[in-house]
């Protein structure tokens, strides 16, 4: 039977296959050469005498992750707020490049639009080309138009600890009910209350993955990016690459530069390019490119 793992844990995979999920492990072939099966994985199982399985093969991969350990994501959607907890800009713009480099969607979700519309975010994303969604997951508005958006993916969920990822995924399927940390008014973040990584299906071949805090959401592969190639995953970038006066132009100062021209006159939103410069600096001192 073939399906798809919604689930690990303790040694154990649950794999959704025609309506129903089964408890699996995995074979030892797996350990041997070094894999392991991640949520998110099409795998091919074989069921045993009590009801239970055996993962035999894991498919190809479209993308897959370290931490959280997901597989095959199609879009990451990064839930932002305006209000406790403010998101910062920088965290959007860091996950937008690494969905770019992992060949998915990004989707931003602004949450607690009850309470602040978050303008100057909707603008900043809505104008560089992003699906951008206003939702309140205390009165369901613009519920729906998500749910549409994610039809037929399967989604991660990710954003600072606080914003609402629960409390939406709890909006969008009622019946998960899931634990929802309240936001400290002191501090200005929330309590996370994932503790590991779940797909949850909501219907007509759609999953989300409701991963565990931003914190862990696989920095590491930022170190795996080479500060030359960090433009291209800029897609506001895209009209600018090869206008610049110099070839190997880095877009920081340099004269007759294409993007800091575009900045200037408002086509790429500053915060963008600020995340841009921020996010060279940090590729440029990365040992692994340097020594190649």
């Amino acid at each position: 039977m073939n399906g798809t793992i919604i689930k690990a844990l303790s040694g154990f995979y649950y794999v959704s296959a025609e309506n129903s999920v089964y408890e699996c492990r995995a074979r030892g072939k797996f350990r041997l050469d070094g894999t392991s099966p991640l949520v998110g994985d099409r795998v091919s199982f074989a069921l045993s005498g009590n009801g239970k399985g055996y993962i035999e093969k894991v498919h190809d991969r479209k993308n897959f992750f370290i931490r959280p350990a997901v597989a095959n994501i199609d879009a990451l959607v990064f839930i932002a707020a305006n209000t406790n907890p403010v998101t910062d800009p920088f965290l959007i713009d860091r996950v937008s490049v690494i969905a770019e480099e992992a060949g998915c969607e990004l989707i931003v979700c602004i949450n607690k639009t009850d309470i602040d519309m978050a303008n100057e975010l909707y603008d900043i994303y809505t104008s560089s080309g992003f699906e951008t969604y206003r939702v309140s997951a205390a009165n369901g508005s613009g519920i729906e138009r998500l749910r549409d958006a994610l039809r037929g993916k399967i989604c991660a969920f990710t954003g600072n600890s606080g914003v609402g990822k629960s409390s939406i995924l709890n909006a969008i399927v009622p019946e998960l009910r899931l634990e929802v940390g309240e936001v400290s008014e002191k501090l200005g973040r929330g309590r996370h209350t994932t503790r590991h990584v779940e797909l949850f299906s909501v219907g007509e071949d759609t999953f989300i993955a409701d991963t565990p805090g931003f914190a862990s959401f696989e920095i590491e592969m930022m170190q795996t990016i080479d500060k030359h190639e960090l433009q291209y995953d800029f897609r506001e970038f895209g009209s600018c690459i090869g206008r610049c006066r110099f070839s190997d132009c880095a877009h920081l100062k340099e004269p007759g530069c294409a993007v800091i021209e575009a900045v200037n006159s408002g086509a790429i939103p500053l915060s963008r390019y600020q995340s841009y410069k921020r996010l060279y600096d940090l590729s440029a001192q990365n040992k692994f490119w340097e020594n190649k």
